[in-house]
């Protein structure tokens, strides 16, 4: 999912302003009093299988400034394939996507491939050696949800019902996430990473169980580019 996204072998991303950072901590005290055993993201994910959206991205350093924002689009393809990427806005295009620029994560079900287009490298890992990852893992069914991550409910606010995610292995690319629904539909993503920086992702465009090709959740390396990494066959 960094929200920025982030190679394979690490990452970091996080959510919001000074005011969601808070918040978070807030939520993450009450997320351990309290354990259910069906919360808005269960019921999210049973009938799910397939998700595309667009978003927009604000990351915030630890003091609550922001210092990066990006658009970016997030398709699902359950169970085990998504495509997450990103583009930063471009201050000379007038706020829009850089084109050419940005980051690209896919996983293919059998592997995930990290795309740095500035860098002109990709990445790659086998799913099963990579399985620390990101939210999109999570929503994509790559990994048994309960097993690797703890999930609880974090109250209402915004208008939002809010869901805590932990991953329950030290070597995960985020420290928390939280996961805001409306009527049943996920709105907003709110990620911590391990640096402090917090990530905001609102979700628009949104169609669920729709067609997806098997092209968007497949991935090539581009000529040219370097490939750090053996892929599984």
């Amino acid at each position: 999912m960094s929200l920025r996204v982030h190679p394979p072998q690490g990452g970091r991303a996080r959510p919001r302003r000074l005011g969601a950072a808070t918040w978070l901590l807030s939520a993450l005290a009450a997320g351990g009093a309290a354990r259910a055993s069906a919360t808005p993201l269960d019921s999210y994910l049973d009938d799910l299988k397939t998700l595309r959206a667009s978003f927009l991205q604000t990351l915030v350093d630890p003091h609550g400034r922001e210092i990066d924002r990006a658009t970016g689009t997030l398709i699902v393809a359950r169970p085990g394939k998504f495509s997450w990427e990103i583009h930063p806005q471009s201050a000379a295009s007038g706020g829009g996507a850089g084109a050419g620029h940005g980051q690209l994560m896919v996983c293919d079900g059998t592997n995930l491939w990290f795309l740095d287009r500035d860098l002109q490298q990709v990445t790659v890992k086998p799913v099963d050696a990579a399985l620390s990852a990101t939210p999109a893992m999570l929503l994509s069914g790559v990994a048994d949800v309960h097993k690797s991550f703890s999930i609880t409910p974090a109250g209402e606010r915004l208008g939002l019902e809010w869901v805590l995610v932990e991953p329950r292995g030290a070597e995960a690319d985020f420290r928390s996430a939280l996961f805001g629904f409306a009527h049943g539909d996920l709105k907003r993503l709110i990620l911590e990473d391990r640096l402090g920086q917090t990530a905001t992702v609102s979700f628009e465009k949104i169609e669920r169980n729709g067609p997806v090709a098997p092209g968007e959740v497949s991935f090539t390396p581009p000529a040219g580019t370097d490939v750090i990494g053996t892929p599984r066959k």
